[in-house]
């Protein structure tokens, strides 16, 4: 979130409660029932694969944000901010950490899971549970020690901001370095999401001449559907705000003046990628075998036809 303000006075602030309020209580409940569903199929998965320990990072990364989005709530209700500044740039900052870091994990699950159709092999793990551990230790290190407070420490620290209204950090924009490094972050991003797409698009079609009409007897077939859960979310989630990233960073830098719709279509794309909390449900139910079934009958229907 750039902005939140009951003002009427400045164009720059929209009244955004009505609208983000239900966003992020269904975040919360989302991603507070994926977390919990997890946690059970967790027990019985490999814990020396390489998937298995991004899924538990995955995991960790949702959980840290979900503590953060009790207080955006207690924010919106209340449309002040009571808990101080230094703890405002955290928690605005944590719903862009948790973006990045959700689709880091979302594409080393998703090239993992190429590597093993293109290898044709069963699965790809660690040599042993302890080089797991130590992997996953080393990034957390990395993002605490070095990512986080690199960019609490950056984040909206060249102007000055009322303590009592959160999440106005888009005067930083203005500023060169912080172009150069959003337009990159952006270009990075979508970059990746479609060679990703582009791999997907080629495996599925793939499979699917191989197999025509028993494709869904296939296990494998079943690998690349969850594949497809994390591409869609990456579509839906967070390239809508990344491609409007652009032009919203361009307005902020050529416009004398905000404009209250594009603050306002920023806040509710920016809101939208913190929906990959609910992504654990669907990895639930996506090895749920009532589902699978449904799907199944769903797909002989279609072929029957």
């Amino acid at each position: 979130m750039d902005g939140y303000n009951t003002s009427k006075n400045s164009s720059c602030d929209p009244i955004l409660p009505r609208h983000l309020t239900p966003v992020y209580i269904t975040v919360l409940i989302g991603g507070l029932v994926g977390v919990i569903s997890i946690l059970f199929l967790l027990v019985k998965m490999n814990s020396r694969s390489v998937t298995t320990m991004a899924v538990i990072n995955l995991v960790v990364v949702h959980g840290v944000f979900l503590l953060t989005v009790p207080f955006r709530l207690a924010y919106l209700i209340k449309g002040t901010w009571t808990f101080g500044l230094p703890f405002c740039k955290f928690v605005s900052a944590m719903l862009h950490i948790h973006m990045y870091l959700t689709f880091f994990f979302y594409v080393v699950i998703l090239v993992i899971r190429y590597l093993i159709f293109f290898k044709r092999r069963d699965k790809v793990e660690f040599y042993r549970k302890l080089h797991a551990v130590a992997a996953s230790t080393a990034m957390w290190l990395l993002v605490i020690v070095i990512v986080v407070p690199l960019v609490v420490s950056q984040y909206g620290n060249n102007e000055k901001y009322n303590e009592k209204q959160c999440f106005r950090f888009h005067k930083e924009l203005v500023r060169d370095h912080v172009q150069v490094v959003n337009y990159m972050i952006v270009t990075i991003v979508i970059t990746i999401a479609m060679i990703l797409l582009g791999f997907q698009v080629f495996i599925t079609l793939a499979m699917v001449r191989k197999f025509r009409h028993s494709l869904l007897s296939h296990q494998e077939f079943w690998a690349q559907l969850k594949n497809l859960f994390f591409i869609g979310i990456i579509i839906i989630c967070f390239l809508p705000y990344q491609f409007f990233r652009i032009y919203y960073l361009y307005v902020v830098t050529h416009s004398e003046s905000c404009k209250n719709k594009i603050t306002f279509y920023n806040e509710i794309l920016l809101s939208t990628t913190a929906i990959s909390c609910c992504d654990l449900l669907l990895f639930v139910f996506g090895g749920s075998h009532w589902v699978k079934q449904k799907i199944v009958d769903m797909w002989n229907c279609l072929v029957c036809r």
